[in-house]
C-alpha cells in the first residue's frame, strides 16, 4: 500500500460513557477522521489485528487501579499488530509489520520506537498478541516465577481455555506438573483435553465441586488464579500445605456493579493462609519485563516449534465488531485467544 491508495478517511472508536456492569453498544461511539500524517520519528500505521483483553474493562472504569483509567472520548485502548504505510523515521520502513499498541482504530500514528518489528518467518504474526505476546508471557512469568511448579505437582489453573489459562497448563506440563483446567462449558473442556491437559471441569456443572475433588486426589500446590469468585471457593478448599497462587485476573468480578452478597470470607480465607503457609501472591506482567523477556521469547518459540505448546485464535472480522466481541470475551464466549481481524493481513 502506498500513499496513492491510502483511504482519506478512517474510522476509530471511543469511549463514549463508563459502562455499568456489562459493557454495552452505547458506551461506545465510532468516529470517521481524516487520515493523520506521521511527524519526524514517527510511522503511519494500518492495523491488521486488535488485541481484546479483560484488563481493558478495568481501564474503562475510573476506580483506582494498576493503571490509569480511560477518559470519556479516549480511544479505546489495545495492544495491535500493523503494518507501516508511511514513515519519518530511518528504522521503520513501508511494509513492516509491527507490534504496536494504537488501540481500537483502523490507523493511527506514533514514534517509531514505541513498535516492536515482527518476522512472519518465525510464527504468524498475529500470534505476537498471543500466545507470543503479552497474554502467553503473562502465563509464562506468572507460573514459573510465582507458582513455580515442581514435577509431580498439581497445577490448576481457571478461564484454562483463555489465551493465558490454556499456555499455563502447557507450561506446567513442559516442567512435568500434572496440569487441570477449569473453564466454562463442554466445548472448551474438549478442547482443554486436545491440548493435553490431564484433566479439565466444567464450572458450570451442578457437581463441580465433587469433580474438582475427583481430579486433584493429591490437592493442588499451584492454582494459577485468572478469575475468583465461585471457582476461588472450591478451589480454597483443595490448596495443599505451601500452595501457591498467582493472581493473575478476577475476570468474575469485573462487571459487578456492588459487592456480592454473603458473609465475609475474609477471616476463612487468612485462616486458611495461615494454617497452610499459602502464598497469595498478585501480579501485573510488566514487573517481570526486564528479567523473563529474553527467556519467553526463547522457550515459548522452541515449545511451539516443538508442538510442545498449541494455542488458539478466536477471530472476529472488522474493527466494528470490536465491542460485541469484547463483551462476549468478558462472559467466555470466546474459545482461545480473542482477536479482532481490522484489516488485511500482508503476510497470510
Amino acid at each position: 500500500m502506498d500513499a496513492t491508495t491510502l483511504p482519506q478517511t478512517f474510522d476509530r472508536i471511543v469511549l463514549a460513557r463508563r459502562p455499568h456492569g456489562e459493557p454495552v453498544a452505547d458506551d461506545f461511539e465510532t468516529q470517521t477522521l481524516p487520515l493523520p500524517e506521521p511527524a519526524d520519528g514517527e510511522v503511519l500505521l494500518r492495523t491488521v489485528y486488535l488485541s481484546l483483553d479483560p484488563y481493558v474493562r478495568g481501564r474503562m472504569s475510573d476506580a483506582k487501579s494498576y493503571a490509569t483509567p480511560m477518559q470519556v472520548g479516549d480511544v479505546v485502548v489495545g495492544g495491535t499488530v500493523c503494518e507501516v504505510v508511511a514513515s519519518r523515521d530511518d528504522s521503520r520502513q513501508v511494509g513492516d509489520v509491527v507490534l504496536a499498541y494504537t488501540g481500537w482504530s483502523e490507523y493511527a500514528t506514533v514514534p517509531a520506537r514505541h513498535t516492536r518489528r515482527l518476522d512472519p518467518s518465525t510464527a504468524p504474526v498475529s500470534t505476537a498478541l498471543g500466545v507470543l505476546g503479552m497474554p502467553g508471557f503473562t502465563a509464562y512469568a506468572g507460573l514459573l516465577e510465582i507458582g513455580r511448579p515442581q514435577p509431580g505437582e498439581t497445577v490448576v489453573v481457571a478461564a484454562a481455555a483463555g489465551p493465558v489459562g490454556s499456555a499455563v497448563g502447557q507450561v506446567a506440563k513442559v516442567k512435568g506438573a500434572r496440569a487441570v483446567g477449569i473453564a466454562g462449558g463442554q466445548r472448551k473442556v474438549e478442547h482443554l483435553l486436545e491440548l493435553g491437559f490431564d484433566a479439565a471441569i466444567d464450572h458450570r456443572a451442578d457437581d463441580f465441586r465433587d469433580q474438582l475433588a475427583a481430579a486433584t486426589p493429591d490437592g493442588i500446590d499451584v492454582y494459577f488464579e485468572n478469575v475468583g469468585g465461585a471457582v476461588w471457593d472450591a478451589v480454597l478448599r483443595r490448596l495443599n500445605t505451601y500452595a501457591r497462587v498467582p493472581v493473575c485476573g478476577l475476570v468474575s468480578q469485573y462487571n459487578l456493579t456492588e459487592r456480592p452478597e454473603g458473609p465475609d470470607r475474609a477471616p476463612g480465607l487468612m485462616n486458611a493462609v495461615l494454617t497452610r503457609s499459602l502464598t497469595l501472591r498478585g501480579f501485573i506482567q510488566d514487573e517481570f519485563v526486564k528479567t523473563h523477556t529474553e527467556a519467553f521469547r526463547r522457550d515459548m518459540t522452541q515449545w511451539i516449534a516443538d508442538g510442545s505448546v498449541r494455542y488458539r485464535e478466536d477471530v472476529a472480522e472488522g474493527l466494528a465488531s470490536a465491542p460485541e466481541a469484547f463483551a462476549g470475551m468478558l462472559r467466555g464466549r470466546n474459545l482461545g485467544k480473542q482477536l479482532v481481524r481490522v484489516g488485511q493481513d500482508p503476510t497470510a
